[in-house]
């Protein structure tokens, strides 16, 4: 198994259990088919990319990531408008599917249309965007537990909506939100997401 963990001087181990066995297979996927992948996340708040980075031999397949937990960063990193931002309603399978394609382009391009150098491609991109609680709205979308996630690759943009059930536990839902993202990516690299 391609993962490790390391305690920390509190005793307490990263990345977090319930991360580690999706985040195994997924590294080891990667890793065997020589494959890349980048994070675009919002309420994870970089759980999915730290999980990645923990693994050794993570620059062999990690490609970078952002943390876009405001609008405005969104705004500035994410290839948002200011229609975009004045018209958010939480997050939604659109939202996240067009951060993974704005990504995707931007990382594997370097924004202007040119691979920046050999090797640079970027093969997946996850996108998160969820409610981790402890509060949230009256829509769906805006219940805490929900999340909105996307991976994008030449196969196409692969969406999937989950409610994790665990109420406002802001913690739990973060972890929950980064499993599902690598949930997502592993069946995507394995041909079982659907389109």
């Amino acid at each position: 198994m391609a993962s490790s963990t390391s305690a920390s001087k509190s005793g307490s181990a990263f990345p977090p259990e319930e991360i580690r066995a999706v985040l195994a297979e997924v590294t080891d996927l990667l890793q065997s088919r020589g494959e890349s992948v980048a994070v675009a996340e919002t309420a994870a708040g970089g759980l999915i990319s730290a999980s990645l980075i923990s693994t050794p031999g993570a620059s062999g397949y990690y490609r970078g990531g952002l943390t876009l937990y405001t609008l405005v960063s969104r705004l500035r990193y994410a290839g948002w408008t200011r229609e975009s931002v004045k018209s958010y309603a939480g997050p939604t399978p659109d939202i996240v599917a067009r951060l993974a394609r704005h990504v995707r382009a931007d990382l594997g391009e370097g924004g202007d249309g040119e691979q920046i150098q050999a090797g640079t491609d970027v093969t997946y991109v996850i996108a998160e965007s969820g409610t981790a609680g402890p509060t949230g709205g009256a829509s769906r979308n805006r219940t805490p537990g929900y999340v909105a996630l996307a991976v994008d690759c030449d196969k196409g943009c692969f969406t999937r909506e989950v409610e994790t059930g665990l109420g406002g536990d802001r913690e739990a839902n973060m972890v929950r939100f980064a499993v599902e993202g690598l949930k997502l990516l592993r069946d995507v690299i394995k041909g079982d997401a659907k389109l």
